[in-house]
C-alpha cells in the first residue's frame, strides 16, 4: 500500500532540523516523505534540499493555513494513504507499520497513533491523545485528555478502538476517501478541520480508528501557543462551523443556541480572570461565525446523513460538575 508522509511547513527550519531526521530514520522504506511548504520566507526549503535530498519538496504558492496547504499539496501526490504530520512531531521506531496495517480493512478511512507530550513524555498530549470524541453539543475531548487535563500513559489506552475523530497532528487518511468527502474544508483555515473531515468520513459510514500499537511525541504550540488569543478564536468559531456542517435537522439549531449561551459564560470567565484578549477573541469568533453562515448553509446542503457522533451528553457537566477527570471515568470503556 503506497504511503506518503507529508509535513506541512511554514518558516519552520528549526523544527525540520530537529524532527525530520527521526521521521526519515523511522520511515523504514514504508513511505515516501514530502515537505509541503506554505510559501516560507526563511531558509527551510533550501535546508531540506541541501541536507535531505531524498525528501520531496512541494512549494505552495501561498500560506493558506493547514487546510489549503494540505489540499494544494496532496493534489500532486499519488498514494493510497496520506500521513499528515505536524513538523513538531517526533516519531518512534516501529510507529508506521501498525498504522498502515489498519487500512487492510477497506472500511477504515482515517486513523491516528497515540500522541504523547514531548515536554512530558509520560503523559498524553493535548492535540489528540489516544483518539478524539465529541459530546452532544459538539465539544471535543479525547481518550487521555479532558479539557486541559492530560492523563499519564500507564497503558490504559493500548487498545485499538473506533473514535469520532483522529488528530491532525498525525493523521492517517485513505486518499480515495479524502477526495470523496471533499478534502479538508478551507473555510476553517486552522484548528478543528480534522474533526470536520473525520465527521464527514463517519457520516459516509467509514471507520476512524485510534491505534494502541503506535505512538509519537508532539511538541505542541510550535505554530500557535495555547495562550494565544488566536487559538481561542479558531477553537470557538470552528466548533460552531462543525455543528452547522455535520448535524442534520433542527437539532443543530438547538445546539448552536446552547453553545452561544455557554460561550458567553466562557467569555465572562475570561473577563473575571483578567484575560480580556480571550474575551475579545470569543466575540470575534461569533462575529466571524455569523458572517460565514451563508457559506456554511451551502455546505450543509451536501450533508446526506448524520450518524451518531456523541459518546456523552455533556463533557462540561461531567468534568466541571461531576468532577470526572478521565475518559475512563466518563465511559467505563478501554
Amino acid at each position: 500500500m503506497k504511503t506518503a508522509i507529508v509535513i506541512l511547513n511554514w518558516n519552520g527550519k528549526e523544527l525540520l532540523e530537529r524532527f525530520l531526521p527521526t521521521i526519515i530514520e523511522h520511515s523504514e522504506d514504508l513511505a515516501t516523505i514530502y515537505v509541503a511548504d506554505n510559501a516560507s520566507t526563511d531558509s527551510s526549503v533550501g535546508y531540506v534540499q541541501e541536507h535531505f535530498p531524498s525528501v520531496h519538496i512541494i512549494k505552495n504558492a501561498e500560506n493558506g493555513g493547514y487546510a489549503k496547504g494540505y489540499n494544494d499539496a496532496l493534489k500532486t501526490i499519488k498514494a493510497d494513504i496520506y500521513v499528515l504530520i505536524n513538523s513538531d512531531v517526533q516519531v518512534t521506531k516501529g510507529w508506521l507499520a501498525p498504522m498502515i496495517a489498519l487500512f487492510d480493512d477497506p472500511r477504515v478511512s482515517a486513523a491516528q497513533p497515540k500522541i504523547k507530550d514531548l515536554k512530558k513524555p509520560t503523559h498524553f498530549e493535548y492535540a489528540g491523545a489516544a483518539g478524539g470524541f465529541l459530546d452532544k453539543l459538539g465539544y471535543p475531548y479525547c481518550r487521555g485528555r479532558l479539557f486541559d487535563t492530560c492523563e499519564e500513559d500507564t497503558g490504559q489506552y493500548d487498545t485499538t478502538v473506533e473514535v469520532q475523530w483522529a488528530s491532525g497532528a498525525c493523521l492517517f487518511v485513505r486518499s480515495s476517501t479524502f477526495w470523496e468527502v471533499g478534502a479538508l474544508d478551507e473555510i476553517f483555515f486552522a484548528h478543528q478541520e480534522e474533526i470536520d473531515l473525520c465527521w464527514r468520513i463517519k457520516n459516509k459510514g467509514y471507520r476512524v480508528l485510534a491505534c494502541g500499537d503506535s505512538e509519537v511525541y508532539h511538541l505542541g504550540g510550535a505554530t500557535l501557543p495555547s495562550a494565544n488569543p488566536k487559538k481561542t478564536f479558531y477553537n470557538f468559531r470552528n466548533t460552531l462551523f462543525n455543528v452547522v456542517k455535520n448535524i442534520k435537522g433542527f437539532k443543530a439549531l438547538f445546539i448552536i443556541f446552547s453553545r452561544l449561551v455557554l460561550d458567553g459564560i466562557a467569555a465572562l470567565k475570561f473577563l473575571f480572570s483578567g484575560q480580556p484578549k480571550h474575551l475579545l477573541a470569543i466575540l470575534k469568533a461569533h462575529l466571524s461565525f455569523y458572517l460565514h453562515i451563508p457559506a456554511l448553509l451551502e455546505r450543509r446542503l451536501r450533508l446526506v446523513s448524520s450518524r451518531r457522533y456523541a459518546e456523552t451528553t455533556s463533557i462540561i457537566w461531567s468534568y466541571f460538575i461531576q468532577k470526572k477527570g478521565t475518559y475512563r471515568d466518563l465511559s467505563r470503556k478501554p
